[in-house]
């Protein structure tokens, strides 16, 4: 048994009704596709970290609090991207390496 009426005129106002639901699903479905498409073109053209970077601590007039590799998961929000002469330099002025990434290890950096 059809739940639904049996005369013309309010399955017409049915079909219309249906007609802008779903016209009204599709441009939500386009916009939602976009919006993927964009954050997908993002994420494939994002930049990738730089390969050390220097950790500033609670402000950005901080000293450097520690030097990390590009990438590594303990480095704070305030980080920096330096050159790799910056980074031995910020650890021969006594900056923390990260214990974590180990960037004195992967310069090549003797204390000393």
């Amino acid at each position: 048994m059809s739940d639904l009426p049996p005369d013309p005129e309010r399955l017409r106002v049915i079909v219309v009704f249906l007609r802008l639901q779903l016209a009204d699903a599709e441009r939500a479905l386009a916009e939602a596709e976009r919006r993927e498409t964009e954050r997908q073109r993002g994420v494939d053209h994002r930049p990738p970290p730089p390969d050390w970077v220097i950790d500033h601590g609670l402000n950005k007039d901080a000293l450097p609090v520690a030097v990390h590799v590009g990438g590594c998961h303990m480095a704070g929000k305030r980080v920096k991207g330096v050159s790799r002469d910056a980074a031995l330099r910020a650890l021969a002025d006594g900056v923390e390496a990260c214990s974590h990434c180990r960037p004195d290890a992967e310069l090549g950096y003797l204390e000393g």
